[in-house]
């Protein structure tokens, strides 16, 4: 289950002086029936989370086999936050520089990483966005944040690994098909001596 990352931004405390002409405050409890509501209708996979407020939706993707996210419903509004990838084993430069230049086609979210590195998107919407239209807009937003960029993310982060995984799975007779995406980087590293296997077998990096 997802838990938020530290992204170092204060939390936002009430204001009193604020308009008192604004209008009533959403109720998170009414907002929260209409979120599970609409996910319901949608036919997306989720279930309570472990936070006051907190549903857990599952999405299937395409280069991830599912992004699961954390939306928790609050009277600060709604927050939402999905894993992506683990702290990269290499060249952290050029995947911050990636996630940076991501962030700007990204409305209303964007890429942070946690205490451990843990790379997550993240993002905060008003109760008033709890609407089906703006549900299936952030989730859409959300899933192609967290999935399309998975393998450009998992090349840049972690190639050594994955050099490694594929020459010790080519002397073994075993199947390369979960780095088929890779063929074209890892193909021939099986014959170079910096990769030959010396022990039980790395694991694949996602």
């Amino acid at each position: 289950m997802p838990e938020a990352p530290d992204t170092g931004v204060a939390e936002p405390t009430a204001n009193p002086t604020a308009n008192p002409s604004a209008g009533p405050t959403p109720d998170p409890t009414a907002a929260l029936d209409h979120l599970t509501t609409l996910l319901d209708q949608a036919g997306a996979e989720w279930e309570p989370g472990g936070r006051e407020g907190e549903v857990v939706v599952t999405l299937p993707g395409d280069k991830k086999l599912k992004t699961v996210a954390s939306l928790v419903v609050s009277e600060r509004g709604l927050s939402v936050s999905a894993f992506v990838v683990r702290n990269p084993d290499e060249n952290h430069a050029a995947v911050y520089r990636f996630l940076l230049r991501r962030n700007l086609r990204l409305p209303g979210l964007g890429y942070a990483i946690d205490g451990a590195g843990d790379v997550y998107v993240v993002g905060q919407q008003p109760l008033a966005a709890i609407t089906e239209q703006g549900v299936d807009q952030l989730l859409g937003t959300l899933l192609d944040a967290a999935d399309a960029p998975f393998n450009e993310l998992l090349a840049l982060g972690f190639l050594e690994s994955m050099k490694r995984e594929w020459a010790w799975r080519i002397a073994r007779g075993e199947s390369t098909r979960n780095l088929e995406a890779f063929r074209d980087l890892l193909s021939g590293v099986e014959n170079d001596p910096r990769y030959a296997p010396t022990g039980p077998g790395p694991g694949a990096a996602q």
